[in-house]
C-alpha cells in the first residue's frame, strides 16, 4: 500500500523547489509568516525544556522537529475554526493565537492554562490518547447543522490510530460528511514504541479507505506542502465534501516528555538524516531571495524577548492549588471525591 500513498513534497532537503509552479503561489508574506512562527515556537519549546530542568516548570512534552507540521497547518485555519490539540501541539495553539503565558501556566499545573480563550475555538490539550478525535467530528457536525463555513481540525500522533476513538471519529465524520480535517503527525514513535510495532499498516493515510474519505501522506518537515495541502483539505471540507485524513511524516527530535529517556529505545544517530524543518526553510529563503539578515536577526530578538516576557508573567502567579484537582471535576462534588479531598488535605497537614 505504501506506493499508493507517496509522500508529497514541495521543497527538498536543500530548500529547492521540486515543482516550479509553486514559485508563483509562494509569496513573501507566507514565507515570513512561516519563518516567524516556526522560530517563535521553537524558542518557546527550548525555553520550556530549560525551565523544567531548573524546576520552574512541570513535566513538559517537547515538539522540536515538528514545527513545520504544526505551524504550516495552523496557518491554514480561519479565525473561527476549531482546534483540537494533543498535549504536544502547543506550537499549533500558540500560532493560532493562544498566549504563551497561558501555555506556560498549563505546563505549570495552573487551571488558567486549560481555560479556552474567549475569542478562539481551542479545546484544552487532550492527554488521553485520541479522545479529541470524536470531539472534533462533533464540533464540525454542529457547524454544519448551523450552516456555517467553519471547520475543525483534530491533531493526533501515530499511536492514536490504534485507539477506538480514531475509528469512531472517522466513521462518524465520513457518514455525516462533516467539515473536519484529521491531521496525523507521524513522528515515528508512540512514546517508546515505533510505528511498525504498533500497527500492521504500511501507512496511516491508507486507513482512510475504510471510511471512504481522501487520505494522503505529506512531508511533515516541509512547511509549504503542509500549508497548501491542509488548506486544500479545508476548502474540500467547507465545500460540503466531508473530511480528509492527512499523514504528516515528521520526526520527534527529543524525548516523549521531559520524564522520558529516548536513549532507552532508539539510538542517538537515529533521525540524523532527517532535514530540520526550520533549517530547510532557511535554505529555501536563501535560494530564492527571501533571506534578509537584518530582518532575521530582528525576528530572533523579537521572539526571544516575547518568550522571556511570558516566563516573567507566568512566574508572577502563585504555585498551583492542590484543591483545584478536586474542586473542578464535577459541578457538585460527589461524596467519594469529598472524602478523598479531605484525606489528602489532612495528609498535607492543611486540616
Amino acid at each position: 500500500m505504501e506506493h499508493n500513498y507517496p509522500i508529497k513534497r514541495i521543497i527538498d532537503d536543500e530548500g529547492l523547489l521540486l515543482d516550479a509552479s509553486f514559485e508563483k503561489q509562494i509569496d513573501k508574506r507566507l514565507v515570513k509568516d512561516l519563518y516567524y512562527h516556526m522560530l517563535r515556537v521553537r524558542a518557546f519549546d527550548r525555553k520550556a525544556i530549560n525551565l523544567q530542568r531548573q524546576g520552574r516548570l512541570g513535566t513538559y512534552a517537547p515538539f522540536e522537529g515538528q514545527e513545520a507540521a504544526q505551524v504550516g497547518s495552523a496557518l491554514a485555519l480561519n479565525a473561527d475554526d476549531w482546534v483540537f490539540p494533543t498535549y504536544r501541539d502547543h506550537g499549533v495553539t500558540i500560532t493560532f493565537g493562544k498566549s504563551m503565558v497561558q501555555t506556560f501556566l498549563y505546563w505549570n499545573g495552573r487551571v488558567e492554562g486549560c481555560v479556552v480563550p474567549p475569542d478562539l475555538n481551542i479545546f484544552p490539550p487532550a492527554v488521553p490518547i485520541a479522545t479529541q478525535i470524536p470531539h472534533a467530528a462533533g464540533a464540525a457536525w454542529a457547524e454544519k447543522r448551523r450552516g456555517t463555513k467553519n471547520a475543525a481540525i483534530a491533531y493526533f500522533g501515530d499511536g492514536a490510530t490504534s485507539e477506538g476513538d480514531f475509528h469512531e471519529g472517522l466513521n462518524f465524520a465520513s457518514v455525516f460528511k462533516v467539515p473536519v480535517v484529521f491531521f496525523n503527525q507521524n513522528n515515528g514513535y508512540a512514546i517508546s514504541v515505533p510505528t511498525e510495532k504498533q500497527m500492521n499498516s504500511a501507512t496511516i493515510a491508507q486507513k482512510s479507505v475504510a471510511y471512504g474519505l481522501p487520505g494522503l501522506r505529506i512531508d511533515g518537515n516541509d512547511c509549504f506542502v503542509v500549508y497548501f495541502e491542509t488548506k486544500k483539505a479545508f476548502d474540500y471540507a467547507r465545500a460540503g465534501n466531508g473530511p480528509t485524513l492527512i499523514e504528516a511524516v515528521t520526526w520527534r527530535k527529543g524525548a516523549h516528555t521531559t520524564a522520558d529517556d529516548p536513549s532507552k529505545y532508539r539510538s542517538e544517530k537515529q533521525g540524523e538524516d532527517i532535514a530540520d524543518p526550520l533549517a530547510r526553510l532557511e535554505l529555501f529563503m536563501k535560494n530564492y531571495g527571501y533571506w534578509d539578515d537584518e530582518w532575521v536577526q530582528a525576528t530572533k530578538e523579537k521572539t526571544n524577548s516575547e518568550v522571556e516576557a511570558a516566563v516573567e508573567e507566568m512566574e508572577k502567579f502563585p504555585p498551583p492549588n492542590v484543591e483545584d484537582v478536586f474542586n473542578h471535576v464535577y459541578a457538585e462534588m460527589p461524596a467519594q471525591i469529598a472524602e478523598q479531598k479531605e484525606a489528602y488535605l489532612s495528609h498535607l497537614g492543611r486540616q
